[in-house]
């Protein structure tokens, strides 16, 4: 007679945070974090791939995870899923728990990238605007900032990053008016924030992509540079408008190190006046 081995409790807890999981994105409608409907849809609520991208996590990564397989999930990816799926207080820390990781801000209400932030992005037009992650993922823009630097519109998700567009997209690196200085600072600040992501599968999918697409790219990030963020003027060269003069500033939505609010807030009249004439071209296209 043999006796059946109980599974260990990690297998039990891992087993039970993919359920939770799936029961947290099944109840959510696409119209909820404002993504289309799209064609008919054979599960209710959201696809695993929406949510990755919501939270800015691999597709195969995120599956893996709702399998229960035994894979490293950091603090910040389970921040990043309890605001993609709009967990309240106590599911957050029903999330963390089951994951066996201590919740950095266990107050947190999930607040990037929701309906309300994003009515927000609206509200500050002609301002673009929009709210991205440390590993500079886009998560949410304004329509002038989707015409600001290239078309967003017209890429697929996986593109939405801003390190991604600033070494491989042509429209965006014709726009910045000092390309060489972009790119050593951009990848100086994605270094600095690598430093706590080191080992997540996200965070080194991009940086191999990158490294693959971009001999530029290969070259910067072999100095090492590590740079803060801060507020500073820039000039853009807008394909449909011309050039502008605006101040680049951040608004944290939570630790410094986590999701942010970004703008580019005109410098003069005549850079308001293009920026609202910006405006006005992507409502025509909507």
């Amino acid at each position: 007679m043999t006796t059946a081995v109980r599974p260990a409790a990690v297998d039990v807890r891992r087993a039970e945070l993919a359920a939770f999981l799936r029961s947290r994105r099944e109840r959510i409608t696409p119209e909820q974090v404002d993504l289309p409907r799209g064609r008919r849809r054979r599960t209710p609520g959201l696809r695993r791939e929406e949510v990755a991208q919501l939270s800015a996590v691999g597709v195969t990564w995120y599956t893996w995870l709702e399998q229960g397989r035994d894979i490293h999930v950091s603090a910040q990816v389970l921040d990043a899923l309890a605001r993609a799926l709009l967990l309240d207080p106590s599911e957050r820390a029903h999330l963390f728990a089951l994951a066996g990781t201590a919740d950095p801000a266990p107050e947190t209400r999930c607040p990037s990238a929701t309906p309300a932030l994003r009515a927000l992005l609206k509200q500050l037009e002609p301002v673009p605007a929009y709210i991205q992650n440390s590993r500079y993922d886009i998560l949410a823009y304004n329509r002038t900032y989707g015409r600001l630097l290239c078309d967003l519109d017209a890429l697929p998700p996986e593109d939405h990053n801003a390190m991604w567009l600033a070494f491989t997209n042509a429209d965006w690196r014709a726009a910045a008016v000092d390309l060489p200085e972009v790119h050593r600072t951009i990848a100086a600040k994605f270094r600095a924030a690598m430093a706590e992501h080191l080992a997540e599968p996200a965070w080194k999918a991009l940086l191999t992509r990158l490294e693959a697409a971009s001999e530029e790219f290969r070259e910067v990030w072999a100095r090492h540079e590590v740079v803060a963020h801060v507020a500073r003027t820039k000039y853009i060269r807008n394909a449909h408008v011309g050039l502008l003069h605006v101040e680049h500033t951040h608004l944290w939505l939570g630790p410094s190190a986590g999701p942010r609010l970004v703008t580019y807030v005109p410098i003069d009249d005549e850079s308001r006046q293009r920026l609202e004439k910006l405006q006005a071209l992507a409502l025509a296209e909507d």
